[in-house]
């Protein structure tokens, strides 16, 4: 990636978007690092971690960290983030949808109950909270994507093979994103613009590392969140990115084809069950 790229990692305050977010910043790009957590306010869930914590590990590995305090549920904030991005900036290069507020309210994790069992209300969280942020802030980053002549946008998702997620809610709100992430591939081509859905494996997320320490079980088969981050900066990288625009792709594969390991130098394969 060239110094003069323009990100914006959504849900950057931990996790997945932590990490793409700050091996971008590697590659000397600009990140703005959105998400809820701020330091001196609410952090999600108690969790650790915030925008300003991201922003300046981006800065310090290189690049430029942004960080923006951005409620994705909210539509005006959301249009106030990507105004300021063209305002400053003149357009962007590359989009992150990694926000995701499905899991809220579920600390000891999603049901994995018969569908008939299972709470409606999760609905609302996973499509109010995971898949319509991920498609206004598409909408929203299209146009300043089109002005630039070539550009990405990543949705991170679970996948495994197509196989049930194990809880209805979950799932259908997954597969959502896979077929928008289509759409919104079909609708960019003609714009040189590509969407590619990329799936990482099991990642050690604070929120994951909080339930080992409550309750061990075995890491071995587990990646750090700068994984996908490297996935996605080899995607960006790429000049025939568009050829995959469309797909959904897995980490573990594209580490064996761009030839890139986990920060501990480990080959993770593909998770699966």
């Amino acid at each position: 990636m060239k110094s003069a790229q323009i990100a914006v990692v959504t849900g950057a305050s931990r996790g997945a978007g932590k990490g793409i977010a700050v091996v971008l910043g590697e590659q000397g790009a600009t990140v703005y690092c959105t998400g809820r957590s701020t330091r001196g306010g609410r952090l999600t869930e108690g969790l650790p971690g915030t925008v300003e914590d991201t922003a300046e590990e981006v800065t310090a590995r290189g690049g430029r960290g942004i960080p923006v305090v951005c409620d994705h549920t909210d539509d005006g904030q959301v249009k106030a983030l990507f105004d300021r991005v063209q305002r400053e900036q003149g357009g962007l290069d590359l989009l992150v949808n990694n926000v995701w507020g499905g899991y809220e309210g579920h600390p000891a994790g999603l049901s994995m109950e018969p569908f008939w069992k299972q709470d409606p209300a999760q609905y609302h969280a996973m499509f109010g909270a995971g898949v319509r942020p991920h498609l206004v802030a598409s909408a929203l980053a299209a146009p300043l994507l089109i002005q630039r002549g070539r550009g990405l946008i990543v949705n991170t998702v679970a996948w495994l093979d197509g196989k049930y997620l194990r809880n209805i809610y979950y799932d259908l709100s997954k597969a959502t994103l896979v077929r928008m992430t289509l759409g919104m591939a079909e609708d960019l081509r003609p714009h040189d613009v590509a969407a590619i859905a990329v799936a990482p494996g099991f990642i050690r997320s604070e929120r994951v590392m909080a339930a080992h320490a409550s309750h061990p079980f075995p890491l071995d088969r587990t990646e750090s969140p700068e994984y996908i981050g490297r996935a996605v900066a080899a995607l960006v990288a790429d000049p025939a990115v568009m050829a995959r625009s469309g797909s959904i792709l897995y980490v573990g594969n594209l580490a064996r084809e761009y030839g890139f390991t986990d920060i501990d130098g480990r080959y993770v394969p593909v998770f699966t069950v």
